[in-house]
């Protein structure tokens, strides 16, 4: 397990700074249902660095994964090659899910609006959508049964808006978003996301231009910590 603290920074993306923040909010020893995409190399990259023992869950019926490299689908082979166990479809969402066995639900997005309301299966009129997504699977029940959510998605008005073309996924818990220019959080303003923190280089006034809402900004505002050379050596190893 590599060490990623007192270290100088080192020149990063967006996307790379994003990818690392939402990694760091892994908590060794917990249980993660994890999608595909972005969330999974965020879930490598903490097991990487310093969640070891995480444990990750797949809506395919993989249960404790330790994938080398994030898994192109869930259904790539080294899920089930690396996995503790190998369980029904209805067992993950049945005994896992709805048993409370699951700590952290990570999930991805096409827009998300003030609440954490996720919408991940068109944009535009459902009848006549200018683009059909590949819909919510899993998310709506991970969404109701994981103790919190951790979203991770890219931030544009776009993405970010007052109203969502289609609610696919509606969070119970406590929602953190981790974009590429901050993070924010529903457990600072009763139930609305609130900015709570800022990538490097980033200003709050950045942030509120690229939501579609009159965001709140926490009070106690902090700088994510940049990326540092270990953090982005083994996020690149990933890829």
């Amino acid at each position: 397990m590599r060490s990623c603290m007192n270290e100088m920074p080192v020149d990063f993306t967006p996307e790379e700074m994003m990818t690392i923040a939402a990694a760091r909010r892994f908590r060794d020893g917990a249980v993660y249902f994890v999608g595909v995409g972005l969330p999974s190399i965020a879930a490598c990259l903490a097991r990487e660095l310093h969640a070891p023992d995480i444990t990750l869950v797949y809506e395919s019926g993989v249960i404790g994964a330790r994938p080398s490299k994030p898994p192109l689908s869930i259904a790539d082979p080294e899920l089930a090659e690396t996995a503790t166990a190998l369980v029904s479809v209805p067992e993950v969402f049945n005994y896992w899910l709805q048993g409370g066995r699951v700590d952290v639900g990570v999930l991805g997005a096409a827009q998300i609006d003030r609440l954490g309301n996720l919408n991940s299966t068109v944009i535009g009129e459902y009848s006549g959508p200018k683009v059909r997504l590949p819909g919510a699977g899993g998310a709506p029940r991970i969404a109701a049964h994981a103790r919190e959510i951790v979203v991770i998605v890219r931030h544009s008005p776009k993405a970010f808006v007052s109203c969502l073309d289609f609610v696919s996924t509606s969070p119970r818990g406590r929602v953190t978003v981790v974009t590429d220019l901050g993070v924010l959080d529903t457990g600072a303003a009763g139930g609305e996301l609130a900015l709570t923190a800022i990538h490097p280089g980033v200003d709050a006034d950045r942030v509120r231009a690229a939501t579609g809402w009159d965001l709140v900004v926490a009070d106690g505002l902090v700088e994510e910590r940049p990326a540092t050379a270990s953090e982005i050596s083994a996020l690149r190893a990933l890829q």
